[in-house]
């Protein structure tokens, strides 16, 4: 036997632990990808039910056994759904609060998620931690006194309940998201802008907020789904029909008599294209932003 080298059954038993590693990260790895096949499966099916029904006649909507490819196929159901109602007014009117409400969550949980991750004052984690309470409370809980408060002001059956919220401080989940993001960032950056003059505002429009378009992004994606897909606190404080959201616009395809549903399909298709698009194209920038913003605590 040659010197240095180990028996042939010692070879054999250093080689199992690995060997039985490799199995262990094949199987973890095919669970994982089982999981993400069902999960997949379990989204998907709702969507594509949505868009059978879509092109179906009414009576074939609820046949059974249930036919997926629909026979005959009713491209006019959209062309019927974008105009038995004003559609692209309420898509105006979507896009303007969207759009708006997104800014004023970027900016505003910016803010207030630099200063939590960057400053230094007294009672910075108490405030840090009450703010994560505030998550817990359902907005139900806040929808009257918030409905009151606006009355007060005259704002109800204008688009500023919808908005201004947002540009006063933002969600608590949005600013625990950019907290986090922010904390990955090295101090040095600050220390070595503070040497250069700047204050924090301008540390965090032109250092930070440059280095966070992951997290911002994330935000963004978020914001815009939770406002664009909104039907509760639009159905409470906008009154006139021609200020109406696409959800209170779909809404309409539903009356006391029953439920359109191949027309009411066929505008939840067009109306949720949009977040499709806005997924697809920034999806980098949203998964990066997630996996950063639980590397540190």
């Amino acid at each position: 036997m040659a010197a240095g080298h180990p028996p042939r059954t010692m070879r054999n038993t250093i080689s199992l632990p690995s060997n039985r590693y490799q199995l262990l990260n094949w199987t973890t790895r095919t669970l994982i990808h089982l999981l993400a096949l069902a999960g997949a499966v379990a989204f998907l099916v709702p969507f594509l039910w949505m868009i059978s029904t879509s092109l179906k006649p009414m009576e074939k909507i609820f046949q059974y056994p249930p036919q997926w490819m629909p026979d005959p196929i009713l491209w006019r159901n959209y062309i019927e759904a974008l105009t038995v109602m004003p559609f692209g007014l309420y898509f105006r009117n979507s896009i303007y609060v969207t759009v708006l409400s997104v800014v004023g969550q970027i900016l505003s949980s910016a803010v207030v998620a630099y200063g939590f991750a960057r400053l230094r004052f007294p009672g910075r984690n108490i405030l840090f931690i009450i703010l994560l309470a505030t998550m817990m409370l359902p907005w139900q809980v806040t929808m009257i006194p918030l409905f009151i408060l606006y009355r007060n002001l005259d704002w109800i059956n204008t688009y500023y309940p919808l908005i201004v919220p947002n540009f006063l401080g933002g969600s608590p989940f949005f600013i625990f998201l950019l907290r986090q993001f922010f904390l990955t960032l090295p101090l040095e950056l600050d220390e070595a802008a503070k040497l250069d003059g700047c204050g924090p505002f301008r540390i965090l429009w032109q250092i930070l907020l440059p280095l966070a378009v992951p997290g911002l992004t994330t935000v963004a994606i978020f914001s815009f789904l939770w406002n664009w897909n909104e039907f509760l606190w639009p159905l409470i404080v906008l009154n006139d029909v021609d200020k109406w959201t696409i959800p209170l616009g779909l809404n309409g395809f539903r009356d006391q008599y029953g439920t359109d549903w191949n027309h009411l399909m066929a505008a939840s298709f067009v109306a949720s294209l949009p977040v499709i698009i806005i997924f697809f194209i920034f999806q980098g920038y949203f998964i990066q932003g997630i996996a950063t913003t639980g590397a540190k605590g």
